[in-house]
């Protein structure tokens, strides 16, 4: 009779738990998982536990959601979601109630936790603006939902935070008897501050796209929504000044528009043994002991001259100043040599930086290197790579008493996937490996720092 739909990416920890919670459930006999292409174990323990694993046809929410609904073979549906550990036993039959009793069409969750800024700042001042009839909800924006599934079929899923503001939007405008419902106390993660203007944007762009079918809005209403959009954005502004938070840049293809190691092997003649030891060498430890060898007898001067002549990406001071001006620790993490990443923290301003240290004897590499602890798996670690930036980033942020939830990332290729898709914020920044600009939450292909301004300030 109730079909439940838990769209997940990247759950592993929790989604379990959530399956065993539906299936438990009074009359539901269906329980779909609706995989965002998730790098984890989210899959291997959703069928664990029973449920019905499908894969998104398209990366996003409300993909994922449409996906889930045309899946479904009952009439009524249920969406939770797959990150939340604290629902009541009985949420799915609150949910319900009103849709087996026929006394609604669409159900939506409301729950003991504060209303966030968006909502009080965005959502529903905007609403009452364009749909003065709009019947008034106190979290408009949740996303834990039921209905019918012949309604559900009819309506539009918008991408991103967007989503669960549309739907509830369309099934207004389809006449559909809507009821609000208190599921108890919920406990989930806030957005960062950083998150919040991009969902700001997002819920007012699906709110604004929703009203287009009226009347043409006059100047006066058009002033209003503006000036709504900038309270929300200086709100935020605001708030995330009073914050410390951590700001990472990769250093070559990223911060430098070349890598420093083949612009040497360029400039000092070992491309051919170079490209021997990338394409041949899988252990990372035995790679970069090897690559620090073909420096052997480099000086300093030459080093860092060398440095000096790979263009810096446009915008990077501009850049690294606003991020400091928002509360941001702003520092360069490459696994490139700190001699390296050090001269481009002093020329640049960086407040810190971390890289493979290169020894030098009189001022001459002498071939060796040391892989420092920060790189390696520690304690603190938030994946299993022996190797892996990522350690250092849950390192600056243990170092500096800042959440990893409040740091920002940007990087270019492989190497760069976990610690981006660990951080609070992940900005793929001119790639070409399609992996890391699906697990990013930003996407820049431009090379300009100055496309950063957006979620720097």
């Amino acid at each position: 009779m109730i079909s439940v739909i838990i769209p997940a990416l990247n759950e592993e920890k929790t989604v379990g738990q959530v399956v065993r919670l539906a299936k438990s459930s009074p009359h539901v006999t269906e329980v779909i998982v609706v995989d965002d292409k998730s790098l984890d174990n989210t899959i291997a323990e959703a069928q664990k536990e029973g449920a019905t694993v499908i894969t998104s046809t398209r990366l996003g929410k409300g993909a994922s959601m449409k996906d889930g609904v045309l899946y479904a073979s009952n009439p009524l549906i249920v969406f939770l979601d797959a990150d939340i550990t604290t629902y009541q036993k009985n949420i799915i039959s609150l949910l319900t109630a009103p849709l087996i009793s026929d006394g609604a069409d669409f159900v939506k969750s409301c729950f003991s936790r504060q209303a966030g800024r968006v909502t009080e700042l965005v959502a529903k001042p905007l609403l009452s603006i364009l749909y003065p009839d709009f019947p008034v909800f106190w979290q408009p924006l949740s996303g834990m939902i039921a209905g019918k599934k012949e309604m559900l079929e009819k309506i539009e899923f918008e991408e991103g935070y967007g989503v669960d503001i549309g739907i509830l939007i369309d099934m207004y405008h389809m006449g559909a008897r809507i009821e609000e419902v208190s599921i108890g106390h919920i406990e989930n993660d806030m957005q960062p501050l950083e998150q919040l203007g991009k969902m700001s944007r997002e819920v007012a762009a699906v709110i604004l796209k929703k009203s287009r079918h009226k009347e043409a809005n006059n100047f006066e209403t058009l002033e209003y929504i503006q000036t709504i959009r900038e309270q929300m954005e200086f709100a935020i502004r605001e708030s995330s000044r009073q914050l410390k938070k951590v700001a990472i840049f990769d250093m070559d293809n990223t911060l430098l528009r070349a890598s420093f190691i083949h612009t040497a092997a360029e400039k000092f003649g070992f491309k051919k043994e170079l490209l021997e030891i990338v394409t041949t060498q899988s252990n990372p430890f035995i790679r970069t002991k090897q690559i620090a060898r073909l420096l052997k007898g480099r000086n300093i001067s030459e080093l860092l001259k060398l440095a000096d002549e790979i263009e810096v990406t446009r915008g990077a001071a501009e850049v690294i100043e606003l991020l400091r001006l928002n509360g941001f620790i702003v520092g360069l993490v490459s696994d490139s040599y700190d001699c390296i990443t050090n001269h481009f923290k002093n020329r640049l301003g960086f407040d810190f930086s971390l890289g493979n240290e290169l020894e030098f004897s009189k001022s001459i590499a002498t071939g060796e290197v040391k892989i420092p602890s920060f790189f390696l798996l520690q304690e603190k670690s938030m994946c299993n790579h022996e190797y892996c930036k990522s350690h250092a980033l849950a390192q600056v942020c243990s170092n500096f008493g800042v959440p990893v939830s409040d740091s920002l990332v940007i990087g270019d290729s492989e190497n760069d996937i976990c610690i981006i898709k660990k951080a609070g914020i992940g900005i793929s920044f001119c790639s070409t490996n399609p992996l890391l600009d699906s697990i990013a939450d930003y996407v820049i292909k431009e090379p300009d720092f100055n496309l950063l301004a957006p979620v720097a300030g």
